[in-house]
């Protein structure tokens, strides 16, 4: 199976403005009208064109204790498939459980092969060779992972795992924030939020996908598109797209 394509940085002034971009999205995360799950997508992408990776994804606790995919760089049904998969088996509960970094994992070796043996099966069969995994923790609390996937048998060198779990931090940094400007009932609902939103996201990416007869990253990147250009949410656009309110050949046509 075909693997998603890793968008290649170039050169230290590109990298240097990804990085700046990073940070800027940090600092609109202190204003009021933050959106967790725009904020934490957009994370997931610039992991991919920073650290040269294939896929990324931010996996949260809901208010049971279970870890949820939040947001993804890419939206194949196998990439989600495996970060659905880590809410039973793989590095990522692991981490979580443990408030430790899984790097350099090799998914054909024997650590991933014998802890968990159904997800390196998959993650191999979907054509990656390597994974990494990064907690989202502040002292004690753990509040999910950040989890990345490369097609090739490369190991991250020192600097760029550092820089994975500073990205792992900045999620941190700005759901903690956010936390903090809600009251306490509000904290837990959140998160809930950026999990619901994932739902309506899904939701309308099957509608517009089944509708157009294109591939779910197709709907996504074009219903993201209209979002950005009507300053609308990510989350409240999707939810207008399942409820029929939006006209879906004008998101179509750009």
């Amino acid at each position: 199976m075909s693997h998603e394509m890793t968008r290649e940085v170039s050169g230290d002034t590109s990298r240097e403005r990804l990085l700046a971009e990073a940070f800027v999205d940090l600092a609109d995360s202190l204003t009021d009208d933050f959106d967790v799950a725009e904020f934490l997508q957009s994370l997931a992408t610039r992991c991919v064109e920073l650290l040269g990776v294939s896929a990324a994804g931010v996996l949260l606790t809901d208010p049971e204790g279970e870890l949820r995919l939040v947001s993804a760089s890419g939206e194949h049904a196998w990439v989600l498939d495996l970060f659905a998969l880590q809410q039973e088996e793989g590095p990522c509960l692991d981490c979580y459980r443990s408030g430790t970094a899984h790097a350099n994992i090799a998914l054909g070796g024997p650590q991933a092969t014998t802890a968990w043996p159904q997800f390196a099966t998959r993650a191999r069969e979907a054509g990656y060779e390597m994974t990494q995994v990064l907690p989202l923790r502040q002292g004690d609390q753990v509040l999910g992972t950040l989890n990345l996937f490369q097609a090739k048998r490369t190991v991250l060198g020192p600097d760029e795992i550092a820089l994975a779990q500073a990205l792992a931090d900045v999620a941190t940094i700005a759901i903690l924030h956010r936390r903090s400007l809600e009251q306490s009932e509000m904290r837990r609902g959140q998160l809930q939020e950026a999990l619901t939103s994932r739902v309506a996201i899904e939701q309308a990416k099957g509608v517009l996908a089944e509708r157009w007869k294109c591939t779910v990253d197709e709907a996504f990147e074009a219903l993201r598109r209209h979002a950005r250009a009507n300053r609308l949410r990510l989350s409240e656009c999707a939810q207008q797209v399942v409820a029929g309110e939006l006209d879906t050949e004008g998101i179509r046509r750009g």
